[in-house]
């Protein structure tokens, strides 16, 4: 999600547009619409889909709760449905593993101190 290309300055993305924005194929999107009531791009002509920027963003953010963080297609709805703010963003778990790394390197240099005779 924090990874992703900023969205070009347009008010709609065909099916082929958002999904390559997204990372996915377009039968990706096609099910996932099936799968989250959120997802409901708008229907043009010959009902050809067209996505908004939040549609956009949203198909990110799903496929971010289902790859990346390995949710299930359940999960990941009632992850949705519980608000925007309830799954921790891509950069506070990053700063998250980063603190619990240098702990782990504190706690580590405390117990060489500790068996070398330290304090």
């Amino acid at each position: 999600m924090n990874g992703d290309p900023p969205l070009p300055d347009k008010r709609f993305f065909s099916i082929r547009e958002a999904a390559d924005l997204c990372g996915v194929e377009p039968h990706v999107l096609r099910y996932w619409e099936e799968e989250f009531p959120q997802l409901r791009p708008q229907r043009r002509g010959g009902n050809r889909r067209t996505y908004r920027p939040e549609d956009v963003r949203l198909v990110r953010r799903i496929r971010y709760l289902l790859w990346e963080r390995k949710y299930t297609i359940e999960g990941a709805r009632d992850r949705l449905a519980e608000g925007e703010d309830a799954a921790t963003p891509p950069a506070a778990m990053q700063a998250l593993r980063e603190v619990r790394t240098e702990l782990a390197a504190i706690l580590d240099e405390l117990d060489a101190n500790e068996a070398g005779g330290g304090r």
